[in-house]
């Protein structure tokens, strides 16, 4: 009878297990069967090869260290200081994400390039080119995530430990070095292996500011889109895959390291001081104006009528665009960042419902696994191994291969926000649902999805911004009537459109701005309900 009644979901089950088999898994099969031993000899006999490779692994290292540091400071200022406004602060920090990678190193290149605001300005030259460029671009591009990883762990450290200690007169730097830096060893670990992966797959800033210094990624998408050459694209993406795949076991096993700080018993207080907060405000404050300077670029840029050669204000980069299809791929890149986000939010949101609300079972086990296989995957391997898969079948070249890639790529982190809210929730709602004869649809429609909505619109916002950004899933796969605004960019930079390219990244961070603002708007709502609710449920499985 229970059978019966759940006979629906279990098939959407199995139905969702088939689709990420074929959108996730079955590319990326067909890209290891796609090499032969000539093309792999091909690529390594490359006297090219060594020395990208070389640039990647220095470049990544370096950017990598930097970037989680960096973000670890700027967390650990915000959580052991009593400024104000620190939730507008975690906004600001985040900026960078709303933006394409590709457009931190046109940003760079606008300030600190050899013709850059900066550089007229002042007369000196950083000599941006090469290493120096791909590292800063790569730190602005990659510190947000780990910023938001350190900042939710802060939140979550227990300061009964931190009373203790100073009861055995322990020193404020030997509690960092004996009590902070341990409790934080499982994000630490997480944080290098997910900036490590973003920047080592990375082309867009090492694109726009690696000159002669090649890296692998970039290497990847000359050869595909320049030559296509998809045979050495394939051995490069097969590189680029094995870090990845490195890092997502390192981090799976780190996983199940626990944290000292996992169970609060105590929230942290922090003691008054003046001059500590006035100190964060003034490095705060720098910060967020470094991470502006790019955005004041675009501003400028977008606006003049020449630049350097004539500054004064002008529209005539929006009607040069206007004229060249700005309309069209406007429409296009949201209506892939819709289609993706509604797509991407209903799959990734059941497939969490299914793996954290049923009993252990083979066919969850699976389904688990593959949702979390993407963070695996860098989006230039899986957008070549959609071509080499997808190349003959009829929605091909279609919009909707680009949502199809976009929620494969982006996949993991949804389902991670619903898997961890559901857990949250009494074990016993199913056993009780089955007692009253409710199948687990109604109990999804009825309880779960009210009392998650803020979740799920963080997951909504998640999939749109990224869809918005993304260039690399999508480069190899869209065409002149289907290219988003984002892939505009190296266009109209092969051109020498300066002021083209700063005003379609002012455009790309603007809409998702305002998504942003739609989605705080939401959440605020939608979570003075959440705990009543939550209550309402609690009482009925007691009852």
């Amino acid at each position: 009878m229970k059978i019966k009644k759940n006979k629906g979901y279990f098939g959407l089950k199995f139905l969702l297990i088939a689709y990420l088999l074929v959108s996730i898994v079955l590319p990326i099969i067909y890209l290891f069967s796609s090499i032969r031993g000539q093309h792999i000899a091909d690529v390594f006999s490359s006297t090219q090869f060594f020395p990208m490779l070389q640039n990647s692994v220095i470049t990544t290292v370096i950017a990598t260290i930097i970037s989680v540091s960096l973000s670890f400071a700027l967390a650990w200022m915000l959580n052991r200081s009593n400024i104000k406004f620190k939730s507008f602060f975690v906004v600001l920090f985040t900026i960078p994400m709303l933006i394409p990678s590709i457009s931190h190193g046109m940003g760079l290149v606008f300030l600190f390039g050899d013709n850059g605001i900066i550089t007229n300005f002042t007369g000196l030259n950083i000599g941006l080119y090469g290493y120096k460029g791909i590292i800063m671009g790569s730190v602005l591009y990659s510190f947000p995530v780990s910023f938001l990883m350190f900042n939710d762990s802060f939140q979550y450290e227990d300061y009964t430990i931190y009373e203790a200690a100073s009861v055995l007169g322990m020193s404020k730097f030997r509690q960092f070095l004996s009590i902070t830096l341990p409790s934080m060893r499982r994000t630490i670990v997480s944080s290098i292996l997910a900036v490590f992966t973003m920047i080592f797959t990375d082309y867009g800033v090492a694109l726009m500011t690696g000159g002669k210094a090649m890296t692998l990624p970039v290497y990847m998408y000359r050869e595909v889109i320049g030559m296509m050459n998809f045979s050495g694209g394939a051995v490069i993406g097969v590189v680029l895959l094995l870090p990845a795949m490195i890092a997502f076991i390192m981090d799976l096993r780190n996983s199940g390291i626990n944290s000292s700080g996992s169970t609060v018993t105590k929230a942290y207080i922090i003691e008054e001081n003046k001059a500590r907060d006035i100190l964060v405000y003034v490095i705060f404050a720098v910060v967020i104006f470094l991470l502006c300077l790019p955005i004041f670029a675009f501003v400028l840029l977008s606006f003049v009528k020449q630049y350097p050669v004539d500054m004064s204000l002008s529209f005539e980069t929006a009607k040069k665009l206007l004229s060249s299809g700005l309309g069209q791929y406007f429409i296009n890149s949201v209506s892939v960042a819709l289609l993706t986000s509604l797509v991407g939010t209903c799959l990734s949101y059941f497939s969490a419902y299914v793996t954290a609300r049923s009993k252990k079972a083979f066919s969850n086990g699976v389904l688990h696994f593959i949702s979390m296989l993407s963070l695996a995957v860098p989006g230039i391997v899986l957008g070549l191994s959609y071509v080499l898969t997808f190349k003959n079948v009829p929605i091909y070249g279609t919009i909707f291969i680009l949502v199809v890639v976009n929620i494969a790529h982006f996949f993991s982190s949804p389902y991670l926000l619903a898997y961890n809210s559901l857990s949250k929730f009494n074990p016993n709602l199913e056993d009780v649902a089955d007692t009253l004869g409710i199948n687990r649809l109604k109990l999804l429609f009825s309880v779960y999805i009210p009392s998650t909505t803020a979740t799920i619109v963080e997951m909504y916002s998640y999939f749109f911004v990224n869809a918005m950004i993304t260039i690399s899933a999508v480069s190899f796969l869209m065409n002149f009537r289907t290219m988003p605004l984002s892939l505009m960019i190296p266009q109209l930079e092969s051109q020498s459109f300066i002021e083209g390219t700063a005003l379609v990244s002012l455009m790309i961070l603007l809409i998702n701005l305002l998504e942003k603002g739609i989605a705080y708007v939401v959440k605020k709502r939608a979570s003075k309900d959440e705990a009543k609710i939550l209550a309402v449920s609690a009482e009925s499985t007691e009852l």
